[in-house]
């Protein structure tokens, strides 16, 4: 039943900083997050995939469980 539970979950994510001057791969992760502008909020469900996307662009984001 636990994974009834996890799947249910989502993280909202906001861009806070500017991917400019950072690397393409965390440009194009902040891309594929569904964040294409400053302030911007997007609604995920909560998996290890995304977590992984997360840590790499954590200093540009804010995040809500």
């Amino acid at each position: 039943m636990p994974k009834k539970e996890s799947a249910g979950k989502t993280v909202r994510v906001t861009l806070v900083r500017s991917p400019i001057g950072y690397t393409k791969d965390q440009k194009a992760t902040v891309l594929a997050l569904g964040l294409r502008h400053m302030h911007q909020t997007v609604e995920h469900k909560d998996t290890p995939a995304l977590r992984g996307m997360l840590s790499k662009v954590i200093h540009l984001l804010k995040i809500e469980e």
